[in-house]
């Protein structure tokens, strides 16, 4: 009995006396801690003042840091905290369970200065993200993460906590009323403002400082979605969605390289550009595994990396190398994959012709792209859609390609509107079979247009090629590329709109009419010939040829045929083409030749014919009175055109 009291004893004294040094031991740590801030970095870090409160609760106030010469970049009022028992019996201080009350983080840059960036820096002296090789984008994100990773808390409360970041281009304000972190998970409600565009989200995940392995989840927690911001001021676009998953599960940083892998997924994430698409473009769920490593002049995407568009996959490489020369690679491919998955994965509103088709057997699709913006005229571009043989087309969607196979009903639009309605066969007047269409007209056409259409599968990949660097070049879509098939399309199922996705939906039903053979080549183009625009409310090749010549399109000769072709680019510009005497301008003779010329190597016209082709042709009828303005023309009399037209059109 005398034994166990005098170690009670002994134990109360040690006990009182650890108590009666706690408050020493306690400025001691906190003396610590303030030293190896400043010493790691050129702040000033004070606390005001850190006591007990009771056994083994401690609370510290007046908390501020100060960068050397800059604007304070954090304060909070107090926090509370616990202290492990046995830390005390070992003589030192382990604050657990933090509880930050009213904390503020205010991050300021104002042209070269800044009151953060020396979080992110070797050293005082080094700049983060140049060496002598120039810009380590790797370095500088490695450099991030591990500032971020380390500096995780293993159990906080926050409450009222605030960051600011504000430069004379950029406010943003971010609010959470509480952010907890306990055994590595992580909640938390969050308010971000920029300038004037207010997102309000809940924040759920994990996190593992050690292996730098993280995942959070973004929820909206109003009916306004998440919104990108900027998005409106740089692209003139929006980006939004309801849900965000992000998650890192590895870091190496190697040889001056840092690669990154994680994964990340959407939920109705919705895009709006008007170089995108005409409509808001709906994607309900979208997901990628990503393998991205980052060096000096250096970024790639793996092609390990796997990109899911709802039921749809694809891996995917991507590198971007400007060590010497700007330089962009591109790959995609996917497994094979059942057709209906492919159609169906489609986002609503990128491809509004083709919702709601179903297919049946499996498709499969590859793309590689290159070009070195030094010398874009050598840029590489294949892309490739293959179909198993089983594969067929069950329902058409918003527009039914049978419809080519006999007479229908066309509409032309104008600014979006619609301008004119006609039937696209023997029932309309104005509509030629292709053997009633003049031969000179037909050749030079193709010769023009597309000379390879009756040998391709509806794209020519030379003259997309040469697009793709002239657009490179232009940096805006100033040409297409485009073969008959494409125009067909175009003008038959399409807006005339310049947008990303009607060039791709263009492409996929061109590819769905070549390769189902839905129709012949011949009547493909006879279509073709049928619909285009040749002038003022001029469509279809009869109706130009008796509106600039008075005549039947299989009396057109050479002149009149080449002539006809030249303003099929640009048919709303027919009068720039002459005078006010109705000759054609000098700058013509050029066109000619060229074209000219190469129907004869290619046989489509004689010699004679080339020798004898004049840029010369005489206007008739409508063209005429629109054209001739000079007072002293020669008059021709139209009279039984006009008295043959009314005849035809029932009058």
């Amino acid at each position: 009995m005398i034994g166990t009291g005098i170690v009670l004893g002994l134990f109360l004294i040690l006990l009182i006396s650890l108590f009666a040094f706690r408050s020493r031991l306690l400025n001691y740590t906190i003396n610590r801690v303030v030293e190896k801030v400043e010493s790691r970095y050129p702040v000033d870090f004070t606390i005001g003042t850190a006591e007990f409160t009771g056994l083994t609760s401690v609370v510290l106030s007046d908390i501020s840091l100060v960068p050397h010469g800059q604007d304070q970049l954090f304060r909070t009022d107090s926090v509370h905290a616990t202290v492990g028992f046995r830390s005390l019996f070992r003589g030192r201080i382990v604050l657990r369970e933090l509880d930050v009350a009213n904390g503020y983080l205010t991050a300021i840059k104002n042209g070269d200065r800044n009151n953060f960036s020396f979080l992110f820096r070797k050293d005082s002296s080094q700049p983060i993200d140049t060496t002598s090789g120039g810009r380590n984008y790797g370095a500088l994100l490695n450099r991030v993460l591990e500032t971020a990773f380390d500096n995780v808390p293993e159990q906080v409360d926050f409450s009222n906590l605030n960051v600011t970041y504000t430069s004379p281009n950029r406010n943003i304000d971010i609010r959470m009323p509480y952010l907890t972190i306990e055994e590595g998970r992580i909640n938390s409600q969050v308010s971000i403002q920029t300038d004037s565009l207010v997102n309000n989200m809940l924040v759920k995940g994990t996190i593992d400082p050690r292996d730098y392995n993280m995942r959070a989840s973004l929820y909206a927690s109003d009916n306004q979605g998440i919104r990108l911001p900027y998005v409106q001021e740089k692209f003139s676009g929006t980006v939004a969605f309801d849900t965000l998953h992000l998650g890192i599960t590895d870091k190496t940083y190697r040889r001056e390289k840092l690669t990154v892998k994680g994964s990340a997924m959407v939920n109705n994430l919705v895009v709006s550009h008007e170089k995108l698409a005409d409509e808001d473009i709906l994607l309900k769920e979208g997901a990628v595994d990503y393998v991205v490593s980052l060096g000096q002049n250096l970024f790639v995407v793996d092609s390990l990396t796997e990109v899911r568009v709802n039921r749809a996959k694809a891996n995917v490489y991507a590198a971007y190398n400007n060590a010497d020369s700007k330089i962009i690679d591109l790959k995609v491919r996917t497994e094979s994959l059942p057709a209906n998955d492919f159609f169906g994965s489609l986002p609503p509103g990128l491809f509004e012709t083709l919702d709601g088709i179903q297919a049946e057997g499996e498709l499969q699709y590859k793309m590689q792209f290159h070009v070195n913006l030094d010398s874009v005229e050598r840029v590489v571009f294949d892309s490739d859609l293959d179909a198993s043989k089983d594969f067929k087309i069950v329902k058409w969607g918003n527009a039914n390609l049978d419809k080519l196979k006999g007479p229908f009903m066309h509409t032309m639009y104008e600014y979006g509107k619609p301008i004119r309605t006609f039937m696209v066969g023997p029932a309309n007047p104005f509509y030629a079979p292709i053997g009633q269409i003049s031969p000179y007209l037909r050749n030079a056409v193709l010769t023009a247009e597309d000379a390879g259409f009756y040998s391709h599968n509806g794209f020519h990949e030379e003259a997309f090629r040469q697009a793709i660097a002239t657009n490179i070049k232009k940096r805006e879509f100033v040409r297409g590329g485009s073969t008959i098939s494409m125009q067909l399309v175009k003008n038959v199922f399409l807006t005339r709109k310049k947008t990303v996705s009607r060039k791709v939906e263009e492409a996929i039903i061109v590819w769905l009419i070549e390769n189902l053979e839905i129709v012949s080549k011949n009547r493909m183009f006879e279509i073709y010939l049928n619909i285009i625009e040749w002038g003022p409310d001029v469509y279809g090749a009869k109706d130009a040829s008796r509106f600039y010549f008075g005549k039947q399109p299989s009396e057109l000769n050479l002149n009149e045929a080449i002539f006809l072709t030249s303003i099929i680019p640009s048919p709303k510009r027919y009068r720039s083409s002459f005078d006010s005497y109705g000759n054609l301008r000098s700058w013509k003779a050029g066109y000619y030749r060229l074209i000219g010329g190469m129907m004869a190597r290619r046989g489509l016209i004689s010699q004679e014919d080339y020798n004898n082709l004049q840029p010369n042709v005489r206007l008739y009828g409508r063209a005429r009175d629109l054209i001739v303005t000079a007072p002293d023309a020669d008059y021709e009399d139209t009279t039984e055109f006009e008295l043959e037209t009314i005849d035809m059109l029932g009058f």
